[in-house]
């Protein structure tokens, strides 16, 4: 554990300075994630309001109020393991890494949350410059308050082992590209952020609350909102930790069976 909490500061110290030494492609990467669901947000605004006012219970202010929400949460929860780790593949960079005495994952584990901590800054007065312009409903009580917290740490680590394990298919297939980029489509519409989920067609519904998408995102901006009950914040927790006990176990083994078959392919 001492070792593990030398690694994660030795890791925050350099994550930070190689962040300042790329500001230009920092500034680039806030504005991207910024501007995605101040876009969803701005269409699904004008369109409640060319319906009267209000769409399926969600009114412009409610629009409002989820989009930031989900801005937070997206950003908290989002990695980027999943085109790293065919860099690291293809170019050969995963070879140092394995003969370090700790497990690659914690090295990117450090690297992700530094990144996080060090963007929240920029997007948390984002939000708030945004609700002004923008008048949110936040009906939020305390004990979504208290609820969303831990239902946010699951998210992140949901997305985090699910995405790490599809980064490890670059094990077998040397371009993932494609791959990557069918998940984060399926991603945008079943987790809640292309559309909340109670707009979405019945069946499409059904199956985004049964697989986990909706867990890394939708879940917990609606549990923060109150626009879930208490049932439906246990069951939230429930699905979460299952989905993410399988997620684990899978990661261990497609992690595992990997390594075994991993040959640097130099670039």
């Amino acid at each position: 554990m001492t070792d593990l909490l030398v690694l994660y500061r030795a890791e925050f110290k350099t994550t930070i300075a190689g962040q300042f030494q790329y500001r230009g492609a920092l500034v680039i990467w806030l504005m991207g994630l910024v501007l995605q669901p101040v876009i969803y947000l701005s269409v699904w605004s004008s369109v409640a309001r060319s319906q009267g006012g209000a769409i399926d219970g969600f009114t412009a202010d409610d629009f409002a109020a989820y989009y930031l929400v989900a801005l937070v949460v997206s950003q908290a929860t989002f990695t980027w393991i999943m085109w790293e780790m065919e860099y690291w593949i293809r170019q050969g960079s995963l070879s140092p890494l394995l003969v370090r005495p700790v497990h690659p994952i914690h090295r990117h584990i450090a690297n992700n949350l530094t990144f996080k901590l060090l963007t929240m800054a920029v997007v948390i007065p984002v939000v708030v410059v945004l609700s002004m312009v923008f008048q949110p409903n936040f009906a939020i009580s305390a004990w979504t308050a208290i609820a969303f917290l831990p239902a946010l740490a699951l998210a992140m680590a949901l997305r985090f082992a699910v995405e790490w394990t599809i980064a490890s298919v670059a094990f077998w297939v040397t371009r993932v590209s494609a791959i990557n980029q069918l998940y984060f489509v399926v991603f945008l519409f079943l987790s809640g952020f292309a559309a909340p989920l109670d707009l979405l067609p019945a069946p499409v519904r059904i199956l985004a609350e049964l697989l986990p998408f909706y867990r890394m995102l939708g879940f917990p901006v609606e549990l923060l909102l109150g626009r879930l009950s208490v049932n439906q914040a246990l069951l939230g927790f429930v699905a979460q930790i299952s989905w993410l006990v399988i997620a684990v176990v899978l990661l261990n083994v497609t992690w595992a069976r990997g390594v075994r078959q991993y040959s640097a392919v130099g670039a």
